[in-house]
């Protein structure tokens, strides 16, 4: 008869206190999920591609203010708005391309694209980050602001129409890689070279180029699915571009390292002529990397994991250093 008694008693204490149906289980997945939305956010922001805002830091090593606390924290500032930047663009491209990436091998994992990121957590996200970025980037300059905008328009215009013509949605990303080193100058308010945008220009060209070459041989058949102005790309095109445009890019930089100026009157200009091996090794070693099929990764992932590229990498940057700062 206890037992009886206490029976109803104990069965009250276990009823669940949450929503009917609802087990604990489910209350902690859901609160888990909440707790990871920031992370999968971050994800979405891309930070190992904020790798090509470095261009922004080009005017300030090379007119050799690095040393300048004021321009190194203005600099560096810039490299965070443009970063900020880039990052809202990933969002919006994910957001516009979540059912061609579902289909992707490895783009289907990405945030938005699994659903660990909800679709409506992301436009409200994008537009905060945004308009809180805008906002501060007037703390740099009105023409640093001015510049991000810029950035930011020609990348909404390579998401909505660009990125679906061939070559013109390379130019568009080169055109981009133009506008951080414009943005990086007006920063710390010095001129910028001719030499340094020629240079910058054709080397993104060179970039963009390789990229769709590993894109369209890591699709095969599949590429116009995960990528329709994959189709309207000829593989022997774009290998003949990334030839013009690597051989362009070594030219140019040499022109600039003999010829210019601007070079000549902070550096000897024979000294830098050193780092042209370098030069010559990376654009190289990218073509390979861009040639692997069997890669699941992107170009920027493969370049920042692979050893051969990232020494060379050093190495031209240590000389530079030396030859700027030092000699």
């Amino acid at each position: 008869m206890w037992s009886r008694r206490r029976s109803p008693r104990l069965h009250a204490h276990s009823e669940p206190s949450g929503e009917p149906g609802e087990t604990p289980g489910d209350e902690l997945r859901a609160r888990a999920s909440t707790t990871r939305i920031p992370l999968e956010l971050l994800r979405s922001m891309r930070p190992h591609q904020w790798v090509k805002n470095l261009f922004v830091l080009a005017p300030l090593v090379f007119s050799e203010r690095a040393l300048l606390t004021e321009d190194f924290l203005r600099a560096a500032f810039a490299f965070l708005c443009f970063s900020a930047l880039s990052g809202c663009v990933y969002i919006l491209n994910d957001l516009l391309d979540v059912e061609g990436d579902r289909l992707h091998p490895t783009k289907r994992e990405r945030p938005i694209a699994s659903g660990r990121l909800p679709i409506a957590v992301a436009r409200v996200a994008l537009s905060a980050i945004l308009i809180g970025t805008v906002v501060l980037s007037f703390i740099v300059s009105t023409d640093f602001a001015s510049v991000g905008l810029a950035y930011f328009v020609l990348n909404v215009g390579y998401s909505f129409a660009f990125k679906h013509i061939p070559f013109l949605d390379v130019i568009s990303i080169a055109s981009g890689f133009l506008l951080r080193v414009l943005g990086g100058a007006f920063a710390i308010r010095v001129p910028i070279t001719p030499w340094i945008l020629g240079c910058t220009f054709l080397l993104a060209l060179f970039l963009g180029l390789g990229k769709r070459k590993h894109e369209i041989l890591q699709a095969g058949a599949r590429a116009g699915k995960q990528r329709r102005v994959l189709d309207r790309y000829r593989l022997e095109h774009v290998r003949l571009g990334m030839l013009v445009f690597g051989a362009a890019t070594l030219a140019c930089y040499a022109l600039y390292t003999l010829l210019s100026e601007h070079a000549g009157r902070l550096f000897h200009p024979k000294d830098l002529v050193w780092t042209l091996p370098c030069v010559a090794v990376g654009l190289f070693r990218f073509n390979q990397l861009t040639g692997r099929a069997d890669e699941g990764r992107s170009p920027t992932d493969l370049m920042l994991t692979d050893a051969p590229f990232l020494l060379n990498l050093a190495v031209y940057a240590g000389v530079v250093v030396v030859v700027i700062y030092v000699v």
